[in-house]
C-alpha cells in the first residue's frame, strides 16, 4: 500500500498540481489535488489514465517509465531516486513524503 501512495505522489513530481496529501481507503487512494488511484492485484489504475504493474521489485508505468526498488531505495527511470526511512520517504529532488496512519503528506 505504501508503494501505491508514494507512487501516486511521485507521479505528480514536476506536474503543475503536485499532490500534497493522499489518503487510502481500502484499495483506493485519493489526493487533495484531485488525483486518485485504484489497486487491483499487481496493477494500479490512476485517474489521469495511466496505469502501473508491479513485477517483483520493479514497477512499470504505461507511459514507459519504470521504478526499481533495492532495499530501502527506489531508482526511477528518469534518473531520480528515493530512500525510505521509517515513515518518511526522501526524494533526490528534495521532496519528502511522510505516512501517518492511512494518509501520506508531501512537501
Amino acid at each position: 500500500m505504501r508503494a501505491l501512495l508514494i507512487g501516486l505522489c511521485v507521479s505528480m513530481v514536476g506536474a503543475p498540481a503536485f499532490a500534497q496529501s493522499c489518503t487510502t481507503m481500502g484499495t483506493s487512494t485519493f489526493c487533495d489535488n484531485g488525483m486518485s488511484a485504484t489497486r487491483m492485484g499487481n496493477s494500479t489504475y490512476y485517474s489521469d489514465g495511466t496505469s502501473s504493474t508491479r513485477m517483483g521489485n520493479s514497477t512499470f508505468y504505461s507511459d514507459g517509465t519504470s521504478a526499481t526498488r533495492m532495499g530501502n531505495s527506489t531508482f526511477y527511470s528518469d534518473g531520480t531516486s528515493s530512500t525510505r526511512m521509517g515513515n518518511s520517504t526522501f526524494f533526490s529532488d528534495g521532496t519528502t513524503c511522510t505516512k501517518m496512519g492511512s494518509s501520506t503528506f508531501c512537501n
